[in-house]
């Protein structure tokens, strides 16, 4: 039961804030906001596999309504750590589709991802979030900004939502990596590695056609589904894919609808992937940067007519499994 069921007379907004608030002191967590559209600072816990279950739930609260959220000073976290702390959340996935790693559980990220994107979004099951942590900070810049792709559906007009509600897309890992090899050939410490990377990434190649808007299993609320995987809009010519994609990217990346947090070791971030793009900003020389990432299983993205991805070549049940995500209350769009 929620205040809605209790005071169904309540502004929307204002029930939604006293559940919300209620969530956050049962988790004795503070939460502040980073900005308008998206990102929170979540101070008041320290992270880990034991975390009570009061406190994971108003982690994932806070998640759902925020997009993206922060916690400083985590200089006690190690990969085991941060792995059992992900369980709290869901079924934590292997590494990556195709990359490998030591443990297949901690994708290690040197550099930056300089390119607007959803993570791993050219398989079904896209991942629903992941936890990043500070492990080697440049002395200068490093920075990662994420974009809320709720709020850019929500800023549409009219005729765009109609058009994009009924629009389909081709993802696949097999895109245009330029703006990723330039970024590294920019780095002597990534130099001669951009090439290995490439054909690690692609030795299985993915395809899956998603809607362009899916629905958030967990708050209703529409987002769009776009970022630097998307190969083609199915049913268009690929100069009007090539036009259309970069209008709604335009949308989506509007600094408005962004938040850039800059790192300083001991910091963990979580972004949920079903509602975000994000950016790693190449602004650092040639100095080290060293980010550990644990991902977490998602659903299968629905339309607003309930149809589901669909996949054209690719298994990744070695992965992760299905998520199977529950409504929480609060939101409007439930």
């Amino acid at each position: 039961m929620t205040i809605l069921d209790v005071r169904p007379d309540l502004d929307t907004n204002i029930a939604a804030a006293e559940i919300a608030a209620d969530i956050y002191a049962a988790g004795g967590i503070t939460v502040h906001k980073h900005g308008q559209h998206i990102g929170a600072v979540i101070d008041g816990v320290a992270l880990s596999g034991d975390i009570s279950d009061e406190t994971a739930y108003a982690i994932q609260y806070a998640l759902a309504a925020h997009r993206v959220i922060f916690f400083r000073g985590q200089h006690h976290l190690t990969d085991e750590i941060q792995y059992a702390f992900g369980g709290r959340f869901g079924s934590q996935t292997t590494t990556h589709p195709t990359l490998r790693s030591d443990d297949n559980k901690t994708l290690v990220l040197e550099g930056a991802a300089s390119s607007w994107h959803t993570d791993v979004t050219f398989i079904d099951r896209i991942p629903k979030a992941s936890i990043l942590r500070a492990v080697t900070v440049p002395p200068y810049g490093g920075a990662t900004t994420w974009a809320s792709t709720i709020a850019a559906y929500d800023q549409l007009p009219a005729p765009l939502k109609a058009l994009v509600e009924n629009l389909w897309a081709v993802h696949s890992n097999a895109y245009d990596y330029t703006e990723v090899l330039s970024a590294r050939q920019g780095n002597p410490n990534l130099a001669g590695k951009g090439q290995n990377y490439v054909n690690e990434f692609t030795r299985t190649v993915f395809e899956t056609e998603h809607p362009v808007v899916r629905i958030h299993p967990e708050t209703g609320e529409k987002s769009l589904l776009l970022g630097h995987f998307v190969k083609e809009f199915i049913g268009l010519k690929p100069a009007e894919s090539a036009a259309l994609f970069q209008l709604l990217q335009n949308r989506v990346t509007k600094l408005e609808n962004t938040t850039r947090w800059a790192w300083q070791l001991g910091d963990v971030a979580i972004w949920d992937n079903r509602s975000t793009q994000h950016y790693g900003i190449s602004d650092y020389g040639d100095s080290p940067r060293k980010i550990h990432r644990t991902t977490l299983a998602g659903d299968v993205p629905v339309n607003v007519n309930g149809e589901s991805s669909r996949i054209r070549t690719g298994d990744a049940s070695h992965f992760s499994v299905i998520d199977q995500p529950a409504r929480l209350p609060g939101f409007a769009a439930n």
